[in-house]
């Protein structure tokens, strides 16, 4: 490479940039001002037995090719560029490709690293949809699985997920791997408060918060705090639940999570005695739910099952003291939980519903 750019032998320099570098003549062509045609030609071996290539001789496109490809200028027997005068000294870390983009202005050669090691990875997007339909069972089978076997499972997952971000990935490798893990945080933290361990659940609840802000995930973020107004539900502390359910409503205002925050929400105002903030929370919930098409997987726990809703209303009101109310969404509840049989479809959510 150093002898094709001292000789001005500039198609060698961009078949070696190809084959070496991964560097496309499209790109070349683009950071050169050249049509990818004549790149082609240029950099055509001369043993093809179509002559010897075109050379670049004219001294304003020797220095457009220089400029454009963020050659030194020394390297071509050229002054230094002005642009090498703009840049750092050295490079702290030229090894790591983050400290490139840090130093700024990086020519077409340090992006061409930074993407080629991007591009390296040691998983397939196989194994990657693999981990998703794993999760995506353990959600399934939270509503009635062991909590035991469950909380094997999602250790087991968060310690491969774990495993494989300690490799190599690219970049959107690297974010899908994050993204997974958050999911396994989540339903940890819920089998976790289930087994009776809360400082545990409380820490997988705040990795799962911390990794979907890392990933900007917001449906992740409104989870954890999903996760976290449950939490303050349970242990009546009504104001700390009310203030992560307006969090949780600001990390994401589009899935069916924002329907499990009104129904908290609704909940807690029952519990301070607050009829008109029940009523609201209530309508607000139900709207969103409308809104939402019809899972095809309502029994998967982060996603909202739209037969639920009348369970969260009778709660709600049954805990502000309306008994009417109550008693009117206790019944839909039965009929809804009954098949045209008579066999019990969710036979809990049926006897909860008949104590009313």
């Amino acid at each position: 490479m150093r002898s094709a750019i001292a000789s001005h032998d500039f198609g060698e320099v961009f078949r070696l940039a190809k084959i070496h570098g991964h560097i496309s003549y499209a790109k070349i062509a683009e950071a050169v001002n050249y049509k990818r045609e004549h790149i082609g030609k240029m950099a055509r071996p001369e043993t093809d037995g179509k002559g010897a290539r075109p050379r670049i001789t004219q001294y304003s496109k020797i220095l457009e090719v220089v400029d454009g490809l963020r050659i030194p200028g020394h390297l071509a027997g050229l002054a230094p560029r002005p642009w090498e005068q703009n840049r750092p000294a050295a490079i702290s870390a030229p090894d790591d490709p983050s400290a490139l983009i840090a130093q700024g202005g990086a020519g077409l050669w340090d992006v061409a690293e930074m993407l080629r090691r991007t591009e390296m990875s040691s998983i397939n997007s196989a194994a990657l949809e693999s981990i998703e339909q794993g999760i995506d069972q353990l959600a399934r089978a939270y509503p009635y699985a062991d909590a035991d076997y469950l909380h094997d499972r999602t250790r087991n997952g968060l310690h491969y997920v774990t495993k494989q971000l300690e490799g190599r990935t690219t970049l959107r490798q690297h974010r899908e791997l994050l993204v997974d893990a958050g999911w396994l945080f989540l339903l940890n933290a819920c089998v976790q408060y289930d087994r009776g361990q809360r400082e545990a659940a409380n820490l997988s609840k705040a990795a799962a918060l911390r990794i979907g802000e890392e990933a900007g995930h917001g449906e992740i973020r409104a989870w954890a705090w999903e996760i976290e107004a449950w939490f303050a539900l349970t242990q009546c502390r009504w104001q700390d639940m009310l203030a992560a359910v307006e969090a949780g409503h600001m990390a994401d205002q589009t899935h069916s999570v924002g329907v499990q925050l009104y129904a908290h929400k609704a909940r807690a105002a029952a519990r301070m005695g607050d009829g008109r903030l029940v009523r609201d929370s209530l309508d607000a919930g139900r709207a969103r739910l409308d809104r939402l098409p019809k899972p095809d997987h309502p029994e998967h726990h982060f996603i909202i099952d739209p037969d639920k809703w009348d369970f969260y209303e009778m709660d709600a009101y049954r805990l502000l003291g309306d008994d009417e109310r109550a008693a009117t969404h206790a019944r839909s509840v039965i009929r809804i939980s009954t098949g045209p049989d008579g066999t019990e479809i969710s036979p809990m959510r049926r006897a909860v519903s008949k104590s009313r």
